[in-house]
């Protein structure tokens, strides 16, 4: 009888992290940040000397969050930090590969998600109307992912991400740095969230 297939991931920090039932135990902050960092998103296909990570990304997400919700609370500015973080395991897809892969990819980043939440003194389930607040700063980010790096026209990111406020995010620039960089920046961002919610 043949062994089942390993489920489980061995981090840096040396955790074992087993994607398919993962458990709050096996989440540390270092091993997402250090993840993170070394995901492209567009899957790579960005200009610059370095890829555009989704540490990157999450920072974005979580100041654009911050100025569409200018009163949001330190635990809500937290989620949005991590809005991302399952794909520190299961790596970032573009939305026509994860409509190809199906709903398999949904419930593991969702059982994913929820641990991280949990780790971290967070909801397990997002509430609707702040997962659909930070879907808005993620569209807005992606917006100026596509036009500042991905090589998508204004009217082709408007059409695909929508146009946003652009007062807003006038003074925002994305910068390509190298991975320890955000990794540093992600990880001291995390824990003064995690020092104002305490």
């Amino acid at each position: 009888m043949a062994k089942p297939p390993r489920a489980w991931q061995r981090m840096l920090s040396g955790r074992r992290l087993d994607l398919l039932d993962p458990t709050p135990v096996d989440i540390e902050i270092a091993d997402i940040a250090h993840g993170l960092a070394f995901v492209a998103r567009w899957n790579g296909q960005t200009r610059g000397d370095y890829a555009y990570s989704v540490a990157e990304h999450s920072l974005l997400v979580e100041e654009i969050f911050s100025r569409i919700c200018p009163n949001a609370k330190p635990a809500e500015r937290l989620t949005a930090l991590l809005h991302d973080a399952p794909e520190y395991v299961i790596g970032d897809m573009i939305s026509p590969v994860k409509a190809a892969v199906g709903p398999g990819y949904e419930e593991l980043d969702k059982r994913l998600s929820a641990a991280i939440h949990i780790r971290f003194g967070l909801p397990a389930q997002v509430p609707v109307r702040l997962k659909r607040q930070i879907k808005k700063a993620d569209r807005v980010s992606a917006w100026m992912e596509a036009t500042q790096i991905a090589g998508f026209t204004r009217a082709e990111a408007d059409r695909f991400f929508g146009a946003p406020d652009l007062d807003m995010i006038r003074d925002l620039r994305i910068v390509l740095r190298p991975p320890l960089d955000v990794r540093h920046d992600f990880t001291t961002r995390h824990a003064d969230l995690l020092g104002e919610i305490s």
